[in-house]
């Protein structure tokens, strides 16, 4: 167990950032399964809001938790999977 107070301090700043962290990605990773089922279900209501909502999620963990260029190619993946359930 640390015995100065600063190192006290980043512990405990230390948890609550990885409880924050924890959340973002968990939030992200719901977001894109929602978005999945939305464009497996073909409602175009649905699909458009869940799109918005896992694009918003992954762009802010993006060059964090993942790197930007794998947050863009499942944006992209779900855009184009959107698109080709809504044309038909």
């Amino acid at each position: 167990m640390a015995n100065h107070k600063s190192s006290k301090k980043r512990i405990l700043i230390t948890e609550k950032r990885r409880e924050v962290n924890v959340r973002q990605k968990s939030q992200a990773k719901t977001a894109v399964k929602k978005a999945t089922k939305a464009i497996e279900s073909k409602d175009t209501n649905v699909i458009v809001s869940a799109l918005r909502a896992a694009e918003s999620q992954l762009m802010k963990i993006a060059g964090r938790f993942m790197p930007k260029k794998r947050a863009a190619r499942k944006v992209s993946r779900l855009t184009k999977a959107a698109n080709k359930a809504t044309v038909k």
